[in-house]
């Protein structure tokens, strides 16, 4: 039987080899994950909770799967595609620290001769090893710096207002379900039209939707 010590050790060695080299990228991994944990956790409270009716489980369950789905891809999204951006821009010479600067000048590049273009790259210089070092260091602390910027614009900005307009529009089908489900169920009183009675019931029930 293989210790459990053993097992944390091999998982450890697993995450530090493929992530070690990335680790804004293993931040972005482990977000999700913090995300999608989180989410089904409020569905499964959701759904052991003997105190909430069956019919308000029927609305707040596929709430809840909405807004976790929101939550993890506008946090993937959001932060990769600024990730990827400023790994871009490091690439490419565009950001660079002083260290990679002199580099670039002492091999003679510039903006005339390839030097920020999308095409250039750093890494595929066949003087590389003298700087990798200094560009591996700096460009995973500007991948980090951007992954952390993309995550507070996601949890903060982008997600709140997606989960609201989602909240929203969800909400305003489920009260017009429901209205026509109750006026499908509406007995008229003696010398009234059912017509008439749905008008009247609907002047007195309906009211503005706040969110």
């Amino acid at each position: 039987m293989i210790k459990p010590n053993l097992i944390f050790n091999n998982f450890k060695d697993a995450i530090l080899t493929k992530y070690g080299p990335n680790p804004a990228k293993m931040l972005i991994y482990t977000g999700v994950l913090g995300w999608f944990l989180s989410s089904a956790a409020q569905v499964t409270a959701i759904a052991v909770n003997n105190k909430i009716p069956k019919e308000q489980k029927m609305f707040l369950i596929p709430q809840e799967i909405g807004d976790g789905a929101i939550n993890v891809l506008s946090f993937f999204l959001v932060t990769s595609a600024i990730k990827n951006l400023a790994s871009k821009l490091v690439s490419t010479g565009k950001l660079a620290n002083p260290k990679i600067r002199k580099f670039l000048r002492d091999t003679g590049l510039n903006v005339k001769n390839g030097l920020g273009q999308t095409k250039f790259n750093i890494e595929s210089m066949a003087n590389f090893d003298l700087i990798k070092d200094d560009y591996k260091t700096f460009k995973n602390g500007c991948d980090v710096i951007a992954m952390t910027v993309g995550s507070i614009l996601s949890c903060n900005i982008i997600t709140p207002f997606l989960r609201n307009k989602f909240a929203a529009d969800r909400q305003k089908k489920t009260i017009s379900k429901n209205y026509n489900y109750a006026m499908q169920k509406l007995n008229p009183p003696k010398g009234i039209s059912i017509d008439n009675y749905k008008k009247q019931a609907s002047i007195k029930f309906s009211s503005p939707l706040k969110i």
